[in-house]
């Protein structure tokens, strides 16, 4: 049976991720930090639990992925806070910065061997962000175009393996990520997207012939809309 690896497997898009592989019969390492056997009825699942936005504890995953027949890594797990620049922590960047984009490079580093033998997939869950410049978005654009930047480059260097790498940038997307931000998409089926859309895409790149790569896969709603909260409090971060 083949392994994948899913990070932020306990909620939102890594969840419904999560559930996709094993509904398709792939045994899930899911990464999360309240990750938990019975978080899918299912006993291919392997919950390993880890806060990605903590260096000690993420170098300690690495260690124990590490050489586990790793096949497909999928890197999901992220927060978002919008605000203006200096308006955020110090705290609040670090960890960002950590979740977003060091973990996930640290982690592949871990794999990637693997992933290339096993002739493999690496995916970013990346965001719609890291395409283009939004106000009160600096700090997390740059962590997503950063994410953005590593998947491209790592595909250049690894062709001449059979490891297929893709960044998978979705548009506002209904999960727990605005759980606790200002904002949330509003619920018209052509205004948002749903965490299943990018659980299909990553199932239709598995799908594909494997001398073919979607290196670059962008998902938007047909109309963009976002709806605010009233009377919310100013909340650290959103969480996926």
């Amino acid at each position: 049976m083949k392994r994948v690896i899913v990070t932020g497997s306990s909620s939102g898009i890594g969840k419904e991720i999560t559930k996709r592989m094993l509904d398709l019969g792939y045994e899930v390492v899911g990464i999360s930090r309240n990750a938990d056997k019975n978080d899918f009825q299912n006993k291919n699942f392997i919950p390993l639990r880890c806060d990605l936005s903590n260096e000690e504890q993420t170098l300690k995953i690495c260690k124990t992925i590490k050489n586990i027949n790793n096949y497909i890594l999928i890197n999901c797990a992220g927060f978002g806070r919008f605000e203006p620049h200096e308006e955020l922590s110090h705290d609040t960047i670090s960890k960002m910065c950590f979740l977003n984009l060091t973990a996930p490079m640290l982690l592949s580093n871990s794999v990637l061997r693997e992933l290339k033998v096993n002739d493999g997939y690496l995916i970013n869950i990346n965001s719609i962000e890291a395409l283009r410049a939004s106000k009160f978005a600096a700090l997390y654009s740059a962590t997503k175009a950063g994410l953005k930047a590593f998947g491209d480059s790592l595909f250049e260097e690894t062709r001449k393996s059979k490891l297929s790498i893709t960044n998978i940038n979705p548009d506002m997307t209904q999960s727990n990520f605005y759980d606790e931000l200002r904002f949330e998409p509003t619920t018209e089926d052509d205004e948002r997207l749903v965490a299943s859309d990018i659980a299909d895409a990553v199932e239709h790149i598995l799908d594909m012939r494997k001398g073919a790569v979607v290196s670059e896969y962008t998902i938007r709603s047909l109309n963009f809309a976002i709806k605010k909260k009233p009377n919310t409090k100013k909340h650290p971060k959103g969480l996926a």
